[in-house]
């Protein structure tokens, strides 16, 4: 039997807002023959059910088992045509294709003029908005109807539409390489995020190197330029090159504000370029920006023209409640960033349809976070176990890996370790399986097994020790990726100055503060 959380059409039908139902139900009873449609009564059915349960709707008598897949086919189909029509979702794509579509029957019909006339339309707008895709196969459809329909001026045009469809082929060859180029690139941060080693460095380096095309960059056009800046914002990530980061994505959101008509056409990128933005600052510590650029993130997000759909809003909620946790991060404002904890589940229930689990797992790793630097380690195990208990987490390895460490020096600071021996074994075969386990890990592993041996008197020298072996690796190229998922360092410093490790982080941020 098909699960609720897996069945297309529940999940569909259990997205549509009021409004949508109501249109979709205005559309099938366009014609009177639909009112009594089997596909209607289904889908008045599955509105009202809580969770999918296919046994009910053989009980319903509305479909035979045997139909049942034909005919929720077939709603589903109907669904997404009354979507398409809904003003909502009438961007410039779909009208461009809608206006392709309307070309493409009247050239069937042998109307070739009244086609043409629609085709050189609808391709001035396609190429105004860097549809050039779309563009191109407007002007295939051009070449099939000149070729077929003899005017006085087919020499000059012939040349024109060969030509244009040139320069439109480069444009999206070029597209395409760079798009490819950064899609590997961003999988490659998905498995094992930041590189480990000069080995994994040098990989990374000659994979780019070897699928970077050559290009000089004021022929690109915007939609160019966005995948160029991708694709170096994830090779610098990959990296560790944070100042690179910042450069890149700043490019991106720069290339926006020049053409900001480009918001409303692509609203998701621009979410995401500004959310790399922001985590390019976060890693950089530069505060002051980081304030501004969420401040204006969160006032474009919320203001009339910016675009509101399922999808828009979920990356809303996403982008701004990861970084709204960063800001705290920042700051060492630990204390004011549990409020966010309750809304923030709030909306994983609610957008849980939309947001991948490696993004729901990063959230609970930061909330995690949260209350281990306010000293409530309990609650930080609690999160901490929803990421290791996670059995389909398949992506960012290196996410798992520090759940792991930071659950170890959560137990001990919560005074449970007695199962803390069993807890460090499997900790270090985990970290030796996924291959991660490395300096910082090794003498965090090494002073928590040896914590059973130190006196208390001597507690505060051991932790000396241990923070003068990691302040080694801060700045190390591969090895300050653990502070990044952890800060160890202003953890030890607590332990050595008797303070909050909040505090401690907050007179850091002062001293960092620009």
């Amino acid at each position: 039997m098909t699960s609720a959380q897996k069945d297309a059409l529940f999940v569909l039908v259990k997205s549509l807002s009021k409004s949508e139902k109501r249109q979709f139900k205005l559309y099938v009873g366009r014609l009177g023959v639909n009112t009594d449609a089997k596909f209607l009564a289904l889908f008045n059915l599955l509105d009202k059910m809580r969770s999918y349960d296919e046994q009910v709707i053989l009980e319903s008598g509305i479909v035979k088992k045997s139909q049942l897949s034909n005919l929720k086919a077939h709603l589903y189909k109907q669904i997404l045509v009354s979507l398409r029509l809904n003003p909502v979702n009438q961007n410039i794509r779909v009208q461009i294709r809608e206006q392709l579509d309307f070309a493409t029957i009247l050239y069937q019909k042998g109307l070739y003029k009244q086609s043409l006339k629609i085709l050189d339309k609808v391709k001035a707008i396609a190429i105004e908005n860097e549809e050039k895709n779309i563009a191109y196969e407007i002007v295939e459809l051009e070449k099939v109807i000149e070729t077929q329909y003899i005017t006085r001026s087919i020499p000059d045009r012939a040349d024109e539409l060969a030509r244009q469809a040139k320069e439109l082929s480069a444009h999206n060859v070029m597209t395409s390489k760079l798009s490819n180029l950064s899609l590997q690139l961003y999988g490659m941060m998905l498995k094992v995020g930041y590189v480990r080693s000069d080995e994994d460095y040098q990989r990374v380096k000659r994979y780019f190197d070897a699928h970077l095309p050559e290009y000089r960059l004021e022929d690109l056009g915007f939609r160019e330029k966005l995948w160029l800046y991708k694709a170096h914002l994830w090779y610098s990530f990959l990296v560790q090159d944070f100042l690179s980061c910042y450069k890149y994505s700043s490019k991106w959101v720069d290339l926006f504000d020049e053409h900001k008509d480009m918001i409303s056409l692509h609203p998701v990128f621009y979410l995401k370029g500004n959310h790399y933005l922001l985590e390019s600052l976060f890693y950089v510590k530069y505060s002051s920006q980081f304030r501004y650029v969420l401040e204006k993130l969160e006032k474009k997000t919320r203001s009339s023209e910016f675009p509101q759909n399922d999808n828009i809003r979920s990356l809303s909620f996403l982008y701004i409640n990861l970084n709204r946790l960063n800001l705290h991060f920042m700051e060492g404002t630990f204390e004011q960033g549990l409020q966010w904890v309750k809304p923030i589940e709030a909306g994983i229930m609610e957008h849980r349809e939309r947001i991948d689990e490696h993004h729901v797992m990063i959230f609970y790793y930061k909330i995690a976070c949260l209350y281990f630097g306010v000293g409530k380690n309990k609650e930080c195990i609690t999160y901490l176990k929803k990421i290791i208990n996670n059995k389909n987490l398949k992506m960012r390895e290196d996410l798992m890996c520090f759940a792991r460490v930071l659950s170890l020096v959560a137990h001990y600071e919560a005074g449970m370790d007695y199962h803390l021996e069993v807890q460090l074994k499997s900790t270090y075969k985990f970290l030796l399986k996924m291959n991660d386990l490395h300096a910082v890990q090794k003498e965090m592993i090494k002073f928590l097994r040896g914590l059973g041996d130190i006196y208390p008197q001597d507690l505060k020298n051991e932790f000396r020790k241990l923070h003068a072996e990691l302040k080694k690796y801060e700045d190390h190229p591969y090895e300050k990726r653990a502070f990044l998922y952890l800060d160890i360092i202003s953890w030890l410093e607590s332990h050595l100055e008797n303070k909050p490790v909040g505090q401690i982080i907050k007179e850091k941020a002062r001293v960092l503060i620009r």
